[in-house]
């Protein structure tokens, strides 16, 4: 009798996870930002970008990176809409797009951090 309850319970919780599941796009579109994440350059750059404005020269000056290493990234960022550039003259200033960007950042490093 156990083996049902159980059986039915296993089978209720499967349904409650499947009723909850993204839908494919939604699945890929993630999976897809947080391969943006697994690059340790574009991680520097959105750190370095964390709370300030920054032009290309700047970025590459604090990272020790060439600025067409850094512009080759800030495509990807801003492709990904995590990054976004405003113009002041012939200077790009780039900046995290917006306040989740910032807590995706913040969450990963409080996770790290956690004390296991």
């Amino acid at each position: 009798m156990m083996d049902n309850v159980e059986d039915a319970e296993c089978m209720a919780a499967a349904e409650e996870a499947r009723s909850a599941m993204l839908d494919d796009e939604e699945v890929m579109e993630v999976s897809d930002l947080f391969k943006v994440f697994g690059d340790s350059t574009r991680v520097r750059i959105l750190w370095a970008l964390n709370g300030r404005e920054l032009c290309v020269r700047a970025i590459s000056g604090a990272l020790g990176l060439s600025m067409s290493a850094v512009s080759h990234q800030l495509k990807s960022l801003k492709d990904s809409d995590l990054v976004q550039g405003r113009r002041d003259g012939k200077q790009v200033y780039y900046s995290l797009c917006d306040e989740h960007v910032r807590i995706l950042l913040d969450t990963a490093l409080t996770h790290l951090r956690e004390e296991k």
